[in-house]
């Protein structure tokens, strides 16, 4: 390891890096076309982020990376790793769902590396906001991903525009049935960790009296406590029950579906992130481009419909080298998928007739703050304010988020109006800012 990786993971308080990372680097920094096979939560977007950060040179100008990814959430969390990485390469993010003029305006002041999404990027192409003469290093992440939910053409779309690119890196949490032709790879080199990396993971399964699950679930999540989980369901539709259902019980909770705008979507991610809720209803769009290292528990309320997501949702628990327990909740009658091996599975009674407490509602609240990087303004800008204005002690501030244009912090609950009543409407680096719950 070098001394800039050296540097990089002091920054982001790693220790060191896993062997899969080890040798993804070393491949990548050898070869020009290398397949990446790791489960998820092993680290992947590091062991391909170093070796890309450490090839762009800062004198010169326009993209000389481009990361594409299959879905917006994704896209955000690896932009999230480059810039916690704190190279001083200029990073920006693509994707749907947000204003394109507001893309435009970012690009102008073009960055080193671009990441986005191909139905976003190929838009931008078509239009010129980007030259791509400078692109050498192309990454296609989750690329299994991309094929399934149709990104095909525009990823054709994109390779036409980048006639210059030297190295290309594809990554999969599961081994790619295919390579299509189009991406003209001739000497790939493979590495496959996919089987030999052990994830801390416990199966368990729970045998539901009936066809419903509910009781079981509540059961479950009182079982499970303040603790970070995850419950995967098939439908929307399913989602609005059962938040119902958990809603009588006094249950904090977040939802987390496509069918959210792509704002709702950031923000339940931010809370469950930090800490303002620590139970989240989502369909498999979480099961992939959510990189939160304490989730300790993953619920199956639905079987997925496939292997792949299988393993994607549980990915989700026990990442780098932790541990985690994974629950399927089984219906009356109903039959485990064949991917699901029943030997792995230890049975937990949850038939108690005991009164259960509703699981402790979490500590900490989310406040929005109207400044971010565009305004000059830091994490350690905003932890003075609240420090030193806002009368926070130590350990009252929590995880802080900042954003091009806001950011977000976590507090005390019960600090929380206080807070805003103090600091709304004062000044950061002589920028006034309003402070709000979201």
């Amino acid at each position: 390891m070098n001394t800039d990786q050296q540097s990089i993971l002091k920054k982001m308080n790693i220790q060191s890096l896993n062997p899969m990372q080890e040798k993804a680097i070393e491949t990548i920094n050898e070869k020009d076309e290398v397949v990446l096979i790791s489960a998820t939560g092993t680290g992947k977007t590091l062991a391909f982020m170093l070796p890309v950060v450490g090839s762009v040179d800062k004198e010169v100008e326009g993209v000389q990376a481009l990361i594409i990814s299959p879905t917006r959430e994704l896209a955000i969390q690896i932009g999230q790793v480059a810039r916690d990485m704190g190279t001083g390469c200029k990073i920006e993010v693509v994707y749907g769902g947000r204003s394109i003029k507001k893309d435009k305006v970012e690009l102008q002041h073009t960055p080193s590396i671009l990441i986005g999404t191909p139905g976003r990027l190929a838009d931008h192409l078509r239009r010129g906001t980007f030259e791509t003469s400078g692109i050498n290093t192309l990454v296609l992440d989750e690329y299994d991903k991309s094929l399934e939910i149709g990104f095909e053409e525009d990823i054709t779309e994109i390779l036409e525009y980048l006639t210059k690119v030297k190295k290309k890196i594809l990554t999969s949490a599961t081994t790619l049935e295919r390579i299509p032709g189009f991406l003209q790879l001739h000497s790939v080199v493979t590495i496959d960790y996919s089987e030999s990396t052990d994830l801390g993971i416990h199966y368990k399964v729970v045998n539901c009296d009936g066809k419903d699950k509910l009781e079981s679930l509540y059961k479950l999540l009182c079982s499970i406590g303040q603790d970070k989980c995850i419950v995967f369901i098939n439908y929307k539709d399913a989602i609005t029950r059962i938040s119902d259902f958990l809603k009588s019980k006094d249950v904090d909770y977040g939802v987390f579906h496509g069918s959210l705008e792509q704002r709702d979507r950031e923000r339940a991610l931010i809370q469950f992130r930090n800490g303002s809720t620590n139970i989240m209803l989502a369909t498999d769009l979480a099961a992939r481009g959510i990189d939160i290292s304490d989730i300790a528990s993953i619920i199956h309320y639905h079987f997925p419909h496939r292997e792949e997501e299988y393993i994607h949702r549980n990915g989700r628990t026990a990442r780098m080298q932790s541990a985690g327990d994974v629950y399927i909740l089984r219906g009356k009658g109903e039959d485990l998928p064949e991917y699901v091996d029943e030997a792995s599975l230890d049975a937990m009674d949850l038939d108690s007739d005991e009164e259960q407490s509703a699981p402790t509602s979490p500590i900490w609240t989310t406040l929005y703050v109207s400044a971010g990087r565009k305004d000059k303004i830091s994490k350690g800008d905003l932890a003075g304010m609240f420090f030193k204005q806002g009368g926070l002690e130590k350990g009252e501030l929590g995880l802080i988020e900042l954003k091009r244009e806001c950011a977000f912090v976590a507090v005390p609950k019960q600090k929380a109006s206080q807070l805003i009543g103090i600091l709304d409407n004062t000044k950061v680096k002589k920028r006034k800012v309003r402070v709000r719950t979201i």
